[in-house]
């Protein structure tokens, strides 16, 4: 698909990895435009607002219809609370809250901006994670990231499967970027052998989605193009 002319979308262009998706866009000969969604660029929007979701995919409509929109919100530490390491340190507001950052509000988004997707070979990506995964889940805690990642796996497997029935050629992708020097892996940052910059991480995660043929359902994929299993 990234042979052809294309437009792009990203949603949370202000962070470390969205900036570094629209920087690649705007390099790219072949993109005609690419739009930025985030709360410091655009007044009002907020991934726990339905509402706010609502208006900024119409205003975005104008620009569209997009061949790739690319997800890259979310958070790990909520109100100033880090990963939970035991269940005696859970808390349901924290957890609730988890939930609501990383995947209601992220289905929400995809809810009211896949209909600006193109028909045809298009794509539809979601910064998720590895420790979503139910199976490589070997070391337990960080409960309420690791299970609002894997539930935002379950619904982009699910709307997926619906969304394709009408186009067959869509791609709906979890991404795994690694972990990247940002804020969000700042406190994290000191035990990771290789952090990766987010302009590294963007071009694996290119490479990645350049890569996926058409089939039934979500694609889970880390930045090296490796498949991970759900």
């Amino acid at each position: 698909m990234f042979e052809n002319d294309y437009k792009a979308l990203v949603i949370g262009a202000s962070g470390a990895i969205g900036g570094a998706f629209v920087s690649a866009f705007q390099v790219d000969s072949r993109c005609m435009h690419v739009e930025q969604v985030s709360r410091s660029q655009t007044p009002g929007f907020d991934v726990l607002d339905e509402s706010s979701i609502h208006q900024q995919a119409e205003v975005c409509r104008a620009s569209g219809p997009y061949e790739i929109i690319i997800d890259a919100t979310g958070a790990l530490t909520i109100d100033g609370v880090g990963p939970e390491k035991s269940l005696a340190s859970l808390r349901e507001v924290t957890l609730a809250k988890n939930f609501h950052i990383n995947a209601v509000g992220p289905v929400m988004v995809l809810r009211h901006f896949a209909p600006l997707l193109a028909s045809g070979p298009s794509v539809y990506a979601k910064l998720s994670a590895r420790v979503g995964s139910i199976s490589d889940n070997t070391k337990g805690g960080w409960y309420g990231y690791r299970a609002a990642k894997a539930a935002l796996n379950m619904l982009l497997q699910t709307a997926a499967i619906e969304l394709q029935r009408k186009n067959s050629q869509l791609r709906v992708v979890a991404l795994q970027p690694g972990t990247v020097r940002s804020n969000l892996s700042q406190a994290f940052a000191s035990s990771v052998p290789h952090l990766l910059e987010p302009a590294e991480s963007v071009a694996g995660m290119l490479s990645a989605l350049k890569t996926l043929t058409p089939k039934s359902g979500a694609h889970y994929v880390d930045y090296r193009g490796e498949h991970i299993q759900w």
